[in-house]
């Protein structure tokens, strides 16, 4: 049953990432540049999601999906060129476990590419934090902070564009291992939908 929900999840993200794909190859051809894209990169997006996870003690399985707000989901960067980025990524989800709200974020430098003037793809692997959400912290239940790996993908198509101000529909999919306590782990898998504002 696991691996049943693991594959449904796994095939939604695949199809978000094909029908965004989609959307920006049926756009008509245009190699004029609509932006300036130099300097450095400040996004921050706003949107919902999915997350699964599950412990290796246990506590809770794949089977259990819940959705959930993004917070934060940070973009930082620096343009190498007109088409490629270097960025560190802070994506993250607010679920709940035992009654409980914890964050699932991450620190994870990437690289964002333009595949065509509208249309991006970005990746990286980096670090994973599994904590307490900041308003919901309480000593000796819900204190403990755990850290791992992480790896990201997400595509975006910029919807409008003005000078150096972007704002695009985008698809983040991130999966990560964050350690316990005990010799014991915790995977997630998060895909979250959003709408990005960017200055470039």
């Amino acid at each position: 049953m696991k691996a049943i929900k693991k594959q449904i999840l796994l095939k939604i993200a695949c199809i978000a990432f094909v029908l965004v794909s989609s959307l920006s190859y049926s756009q008509k051809t245009n190699t004029e540049k609509t932006t300036n894209r130099d300097g450095f990169i400040f996004e921050f997006v706003v949107g919902g999601g999915i997350i699964s996870l599950e412990d290796s003690s246990g506590i809770q399985t794949f089977d259990k999906s819940q959705g959930t707000f993004v917070f934060p989901d940070l973009k930082l960067g620096y343009m190498l060129n007109y088409r490629l980025a270097i960025t560190i990524s802070i994506p993250g989800n607010i679920y709940e476990f035992q009654d409980n709200d914890r964050n699932f974020a991450g620190f994870i430098p990437s690289l964002q590419y333009w595949i065509k003037d509208k249309w991006w793809i970005h990746g990286g692997f980096g670090l994973v934090i599994d904590s307490p959400a900041l308003y919901d912290i309480k000593d000796n239940v819900n204190d403990n902070w755990n850290y791992g790996h992480a790896v990201m993908f997400s595509t975006g198509y910029e919807i409008y564009k003005k000078k150096n101000f972007a704002l695009n529909v985008q698809s983040n999919l991130v999966m990560g291992r964050a350690n316990l306590v005990g010799d014991t782990n915790r995977d997630a898998i998060l895909f979250n939908v959003g709408l990005g504002f960017s200055w470039l």
